[in-house]
């Protein structure tokens, strides 16, 4: 255990201590490890409510960099800052046992203030902000940001009745006001009060030594509140509150979606035997969306700015908020996929070599069989996330490329045999097929799964759009004849693009994150 185990956290004394209560731990298991603070977005724009930034993840994207750059090791996070789908490549290794996960409302004078009608209470949050008005509708809700520290002070040096605290962050840097009473009422923000640990995927040493710290009830918990976030969110910024707990061997769940400014309200609470409980999170979702939630967000959404920038590909919450401020931004998928019935006797006999370019086709087989019927001796894939699919769902991939012509190069130097079946979708690209029969390689293509242009009509305001495969380009185009500039995921997209637009850019990695930040490069110039 000679490694030192670089801890990126951030510099607020509330981070500091999370990182700290880490690092203990790991040299309590005998492990070396040192903190390495940094500044976040989140610290340096104090003159903002959080949920107008313009990102989610506000405190964790400059830890994510610093895990990309190999510059730490770990990064240490209050889980409820981190967006429900990781960066690529990071992952979470272990959640710590779960501190206090109640609100936690700190008052000056008396709490006579919460029978009265005129009172000023201030958060940062929009779930608090929303959660509050809704029990106290003729309250003013004033903004709160920075540190804890910082916040305390701003609460004493104000004519405020009173602020709302995460009591976890007070308690745990034993700043938790006498005057203060926890708001049992008030649904917390998912995960809160819990410690996440974050690593990259190929970082062995550092998830074998922090899985010894993952608190299992902690991570059950938290995995559904995030979960039930994560369905939730559709594209708009919600107040969303989610609590989950494990009692005598039942796991109990309640969650909440209300209207910016209180006024609506959908809850909803369930429980399941511990062990069956995989589907509560989607359960409570669905139910609040079927009871309003879906019309409640919509509305949310239209309280949005003029659209100028559209992404082909529908958005999650964490993805959206990502957007620079200047950015206003909106998403459909302009390609839809279903899968087609494919002939058992396609794969009644082991497949000697098997090509697959996409998640999609992934899907579409294990929708026609299972995974034992797929008898595939050597798997040629497309991507590093279709890749951990086939692995996961299939069966061991032989070797994977970033795209489909620099795997077609390699299957012509280094595949077994001389006939290859390709699993792939009525509006393929040619390149693959074209390159391997030229050099004498029989492809047998079996059209897995129908790809169906489904895009819109765009606003004269979108001056950018985003794309992510050559078909959302040639769907874009079947409705839109305008100029716009074409920021694509990777250059097979690009080339597509060029053909059409005059401006075209391309990400540095294939990510829908990596986009998003070229989109902001070009509007915060």
């Amino acid at each position: 255990m000679s490694k030192t185990i670089k801890i990126g956290t951030r510099d607020s004394e509330l981070a500091l201590w999370q990182a700290k209560t880490v690092q203990q731990q790991l040299e309590n298991l005998g492990y070396k490890a040192e903190l390495v603070p940094v500044k976040s977005t989140g610290d340096i724009v104090l003159d903002k409510p959080l949920y107008e930034l313009g990102i989610t993840g506000v405190f964790t994207r400059t830890l994510d960099v610093a895990l990309l750059n190999h510059d730490v090791d770990i990064a240490v996070h209050s889980l409820k800052d981190v967006p429900t789908i990781l960066p690529k490549g990071i992952e979470q290794i272990a959640v710590l046992k779960r501190g206090n996960v109640n609100d936690t409302l700190v008052f000056k004078d008396n709490e006579e203030f919460l029978g009265a009608r005129e009172a000023v209470v201030a958060t940062g949050s929009l779930r608090r902000r929303a959660q509050w008005l809704n029990r106290y509708p003729t309250h003013t809700i004033v903004d709160l940001r920075g540190n804890v520290n910082s916040r305390l002070q701003k609460l004493t040096d104000n004519d405020w009745n009173g602020a709302i605290f995460a009591a976890a962050g007070i308690g745990r840097i034993g700043l938790r006001p006498e005057d203060s009473i926890n708001l049992s009422w008030m649904i917390p923000a998912p995960a809160q009060g819990a410690i996440m640990i974050a690593a990259l995927g190929e970082n062995d040493f550092a998830i074998e030594a922090c899985s010894q710290l993952n608190h299992e009830e902690t991570e059950i918990c938290t995995s559904i509140e995030r979960e039930f976030l994560n369905k939730l969110e559709g594209g708009c910024t919600a107040p969303i509150g989610a609590l989950a707990f494990i009692k005598n061997e039942e796991v109990n769940f309640k969650g909440v979606l209300l209207s910016k400014d209180g006024s609506k309200k959908i809850e909803v609470s369930k429980t399941e035997a511990l062990g069956k409980h995989d589907d509560i999170a989607d359960f409570c979702a669905n139910y609040i969306i079927d009871r309003g939630g879906k019309r409640l967000m919509d509305d949310i959404k239209n309280e949005s700015k003029t659209t100028n920038v559209y992404s082909t590909k529908s958005l999650t919450e964490d993805q959206r908020l990502l957007f620079h401020e200047k950015v206003t931004a909106k998403s459909s998928d302009f390609i839809k996929t279903n899968p087609n019935r494919i002939q058992k006797h396609i794969v009644k006999n082991e497949i000697r070599n098997v090509i697959i370019t996409s998640k999609n086709a992934v899907d579409a087989l294990l929708t026609n069989f299972s995974a034992d019927e797929l008898q595939f001796k050597n798997i040629y894939c497309v991507g590093r996330r279709t890749k951990r699919l086939i692995e996961n769902r299939i069966g061991k991939v032989t070797h994977s490329e970033k795209n489909a012509k620099a795997l077609a190069n390699y299957l012509v130097e280094f595949m077994e045999g001389t006939e290859v079946t390709f699993f792939c979708s009525n509006l393929r690209l040619d390149d693959l097929p074209n390159i391997l029969e030229e050099n004498n390689i029989v492809v047998n293509e079996v059209e897995a799964y129908e790809t169906k242009f489904d895009g819109v009509s765009l606003d004269d305001s979108v001056e950018s759009v985003m794309f992510y495969s050559p078909s959302t380009v040639q769907s874009f185009k079947q409705k839109n004849d305008k100029e716009v500039i074409a920021f694509c995921i990777g250059e097979t997209t690009a080339t597509e693009a060029r053909k059409r637009f005059k401006d075209v850019r391309v990400a540095k990695v294939p990510t829908v994150e990596s986009v998003i930040e070229l989109v902001n490069q070009h509007y915060v110039l």
